[in-house]
């Protein structure tokens, strides 16, 4: 009894640390880059560290690239509790931002009924295309993990396609859907900068999954199902419930996250808006290991890296995408110790067996 209780505080040191070292690595080898690239090192550190506190523009640009964090990383936060990891959240925030954005530019009449409209369709198109992953895990025992991204790798081009159908009547010279009327357009509370509401609304949402996950019975099931599929079934559970209410859910948040950066940020739908939102989403919650007030601050944290790291790409005349670099690296460093832990369990499981 003395050596579990004993062995309890150095298990919670070696967890936190596990979560801080590793983007704290990928920020170390992000300074390394830019010190050996930028052509004024000094300057270009400055603006990675504090650029984004300089200005509201810069702050509220942050904060909003956070907020789509959280929103999104909460989304894969569901999925990746529940041991059906979602890979398919840039395809469903693409899609979500579509759906919402043509409901917006061509359906017509009382302007609150078609924003909730729009809303509706980015929660439900989200949802559905999470779901059909659900679906195929239950009738074919496909790996949501595998599905998921394969119809995102799908979609993405397919969406592109319906944009370039729309050109002839776009009044943009980008490969993207007409600007949403002004009346659609979320209220900005930090102007310049792009920082709307929605920031609120992610992090009401997170505190709500943080209740799901830890007070009600589906929330601990959920948990159950993402440490032991098999003890699970043992227990009755039902993988259906499981599969395709966390996916349902995790799509939905996506979806959303797509509408709220249509609403909020672009007033239209373009090419490549989504463009890694998805995959730095997934990043957080890694991180976080899908605790939702764990998602609170490293959202923040890569929102800042990010936004910074954008910045930067942008005003020190880098000759390659520094900022696409550093999320990689950032991304890299995170999973290597998920991968390393799938590895050891595997290798358990295989010896125990043997």
């Amino acid at each position: 009894m003395e050596n579990i209780k004993s062995s309890n505080p150095t298990q919670k040191v070696f967890s936190v640390l596990s979560k801080v070292i590793p983007p704290l690595i990928g920020i170390l080898i992000c300074i390394a880059l830019i010190y050996f690239f930028s052509n004024n090192a000094e300057e270009a550190l400055e603006s990675l560290f504090l650029g984004s506190f300089n200005s509201p523009y810069y702050f509220g640009a942050f904060l909003t690239q956070a907020g789509f964090l959280l929103l999104a990383g909460t989304g894969a936060a569901f999925a990746y509790k529940s041991g059906n990891m979602n890979l398919g959240g840039e395809g469903q925030i693409y899609l979500g931002g579509f759906s919402s954005c043509m409901i917006l530019i061509f359906v017509k009449g009382n302007p609150l009924l078609i924003f909730l409209l729009a809303l509706a369709a980015s929660l439900l198109s989200g949802a559905l295309m999470a779901g059909f992953s659900a679906f195929l895990k239950e009738k074919r025992n496909a790996l949501p993990l595998l599905t998921s991204f394969l119809l995102s790798s799908a979609v993405i081009p397919l969406i592109d396609g319906l944009i370039m159908a729309t050109k002839s009547n776009s009044s943009t010279n980008m490969l993207s859907l007409p600007y949403i009327d002004e009346v659609y357009r979320l209220k900005h509370i930090l102007p310049p900068s792009p920082l709307t509401i929605s920031i609120f609304v992610s992090f009401g949402i997170c505190f709500l999954s943080w209740l799901i996950f830890t007070k009600s019975k589906f929330g601990k099931e959920m948990a159950i199902w993402g440490i032991s599929e098999e003890f699970a079934r043992y227990s009755g559970f039902s993988s259906k419930k499981n599969s395709y209410l966390s996916l349902y859910i995790s799509g939905a948040l996506h979806g959303l996250t797509g509408f709220f950066a249509v609403t909020g940020s672009y007033y239209t739908c373009h090419k490549d808006f989504y463009l890694g939102m998805g995959w730095n989403a997934l990043n957080v919650t890694l991180l976080a290991s899908s605790n939702p007030l764990l998602l609170i601050p490293f959202s923040l944290f890569l929102g800042w890296l990010y936004s910074s790291a954008d910045r930067v790409a942008l005003t020190q005349g880098f000759g390659f995408d520094i900022s696409a670099i550093i999320q990689g690296v950032v991304l890299f460093t995170t999973a290597i110790p998920l991968i390393s832990k799938k590895i050891l369990s595997a290798r358990k499981e295989v010896s125990n067996h043997e």
